[in-house]
């Protein structure tokens, strides 16, 4: 039997990605769209092979399916674990946690706020934090996970 090292005190959720990410998220999308626009209304496109076309509709698919979950994306820290709602749903759960660490880019954290890495097993997950809730809640883990050494 292996007891949790750690319980938050009370669940929190707060969105993955701060305000300013996701303005710099909409900036680059309305960039590439536009480009886009302009490369189709320079190159006759239709006249392209089936590959090409379904390779520019992917890539505006997976554009419009990230930039979608960049603005909708949450993270819930609570008694089971830490997860991650994205396009694939990441959760981690406490008693798998052999780690965790605090890391940011610096002089950036206005846009790249610190993101939690956690490590399991073999693997390490990383989960974003862009509400000052989650943040703190960042902080508390990693220091309860430093102390354990």
């Amino acid at each position: 039997m292996q007891l949790n090292f750690y319980k938050p005190e009370q669940t929190v959720t707060g969105p993955a990605y701060s305000l300013w990410f996701k303005f710099l998220a909409t900036v680059v999308t309305i960039v590439l769209v536009v480009y886009a626009g302009s490369i189709t209304a320079r190159f006759p496109l239709l006249e392209y092979g089936f590959g090409i076309k379904a390779l520019l509709a992917a890539a505006a698919l997976m554009l419009a399916i990230s930039y979608y979950w960049f603005l909708r994306s949450t993270v819930t820290i609570d008694d089971t674990g830490i997860t991650q709602r994205w396009m694939y749903n990441r959760h981690v759960e406490w008693r798998d946690i052999r780690s965790a660490k605090l890391i940011g880019v610096p002089y950036l954290s206005a846009i790249f706020p610190p993101r939690l890495v956690v490590r399991s097993g073999n693997s390490f997950t990383t989960f974003n934090g862009g509400s000052q809730a989650v943040l703190v809640e960042f902080a508390k883990i990693s220091l309860a996970y430093q102390m354990k050494k």
